[in-house]
């Protein structure tokens, strides 16, 4: 996904202007997000295009190989402006620079420095160096143990109202299919009391909706010591005078417990979704993945969620083609989306990434059958999103608010996530309705993935 984050700028102009380009998941658009802070501290001005900017930045992804693809595209995307517009030097940060390293530089011989994911924060001391000739090498790709806090200078970028807020980085996980380990280092929290301030402070500037991310929300606080959990992170958070929607993204079915059920069902404030990716059913594939194969686990965990959180949201990824899939497995998955009826889903096909230990496996699947399948599983979800948003209509849901336009205005119920999931669109009178603010609104309309409503009063 590409944020293009540009909507700030500076008065100060003795500095040279910067545009900058995120791509990929939240995660990344938070560093994204801690290099704009750092810029804007010292006062470099910001470009609202790319032909306005001295310099360049694209914050990249490389989780999968479409991840991948959509880097190489902006960079050379952004390169012309190099070639024949007002453009000095152009940054890649992120994850390609991170995986791919020295190698970069035969495909991309325009870009003038690769910054990885552990000294993106680095970006003022290395633009100056570059400014005053003192750039030693190209390549910043040293081990990734960098960790921000409350206060590392960030620029929330989010819709209004709204904010990421990463509570770890990195995994300690070892699935055979993923690169993040490699990529990102093993799994760090950040101590609640940074978060807690963080959060704090994102309500003082008018958030009213926090989003708690990480490879895996659950292992949170097991690195620490003394150790603590998710439940107890949440509790301190619910606290937090102004914050209303508290939002659990990217949880490891394994790590759910009673406690944490618990909690969800009991604070208010904790919305009452749910996104767990679980890749597959079958446990030869998931043992394959290096996942713990038990399938009964997760059949019942997801009952179990429902009872406790009649009301829940319950969000998934899966994983279609991984190698050695056959129609018989494939069938397993089916029958998991018929059987659980997920109110949100997403699919990848496998994608055969290098230094993983699937991508050595052997009866890997064709690409053909991998879209197959993943159409498959996308066409019955949708005739189930179809079937649950239709059940809405006549509800008074929660909605914030992200932007308005005259034909009225768009935003999002408590069980749409941000980016990923379907929005609400808002008729009738919006005049008086304000962007980052939270009302009540009637569903009058459903659609496969979003909604419609009218106000019914302000919270």
């Amino acid at each position: 996904m590409k944020h293009r984050v540009h909507q700030l700028s500076s008065k100060t102009m003795f500095n040279p202007s910067v545009y900058l380009v995120s791509l990929g998941c939240a995660k990344n658009l938070v560093d994204s997000e801690v290099m704009l802070g750092t810029l804007l501290k010292a006062r470099y001005p910001v470009a609202k295009l790319p032909q306005q900017a001295e310099i360049i930045i694209v914050n990249t992804c490389s989780f999968i190989q479409e991840a991948v693809d959509e880097s190489r595209e902006t960079i050379f995307e952004l390169i012309k402006y190099k070639k024949s517009g007002k453009c000095k030097y152009l940054i890649v940060s992120g994850c390609l620079p991170q995986r791919y390293g020295k190698q970069l530089a035969k495909t991309f011989p325009e870009v003038d420095v690769f910054i990885g994911t552990g000294e993106f924060y680095r970006i003022v001391e290395i633009i100056e160096s570059i400014y005053h000739s003192k750039l030693r090498g190209k390549f910043y790709l040293g081990k990734p143990v960098y960790l921000y806090d409350h206060n590392t200078d960030r620029i929330n970028t989010s819709s209004p109202g709204s904010a990421y807020i990463k509570i770890a980085e990195g995994c300690s996980h070892r699935c055979s299919f993923c690169i993040i380990p490699k990529i990102r280092g093993p799994f760090r929290s950040r101590t609640p009391e940074s978060i807690i301030k963080e959060a704090t402070n994102l309500a003082l500037q008018g958030v009213k909706e926090i989003n708690l991310i990480a490879q895996d929300v659950t292992y949170y606080g097991y690195d620490l010591s003394p150790q603590i959990d998710l439940k107890f992170l949440l509790s301190q958070l619910v606290k937090v005078e102004g914050i209303e929607w508290i939002r659990l993204l990217y949880v490891n079915p394994h790590g759910i417990n009673e406690n944490l059920i618990g909690i969800i069902k009991e604070e208010e404030k904790i919305c009452k979704y749910l996104d767990i990716p679980i890749q597959h059913i079958n446990p030869e594939i998931l043992k394959a993945m290096k996942r713990k194969p038990d399938p009964e686990f997760l059949y019942n965990l997801f009952a179990n969620i429902r009872k406790e959180i009649p009301q829940v949201t319950l969000r998934t990824t899966l994983m279609v083609g991984f190698p050695g899939e056959t129609e018989d497995q494939f069938n397993e998955l089916i029958n998991l989306v018929k059987q659980v009826k997920f109110d949100r889903l997403g699919v990848f096909t496998f994608s055969t990434e290098k230094g993983t230990l699937a991508s050595r496996l052997p009866n890997q699947v064709p690409e053909e059958l991998k879209q197959k399948r993943k159409h498959t599983v996308l066409r019955i979800q949708a005739g189930i999103s179809r079937r649950k948003n239709k059940e809405l209509i006549g509800s008074i849901q929660e909605v914030i608010i992200e932007k308005k336009s005259p034909a009225g205005a768009i935003g999002r119920i408590s069980s749409q996530a941000p980016e990923v999931d379907g929005i609400t669109r808002i008729i009738g009178n919006s005049k008086e309705l304000s962007p980052g603010k939270i009302y009540e609104l009637v569903i009058t309309q459903a659609g496969t993935y979003d909604l419609t409503g009218e106000v019914y009063q302000s919270l």
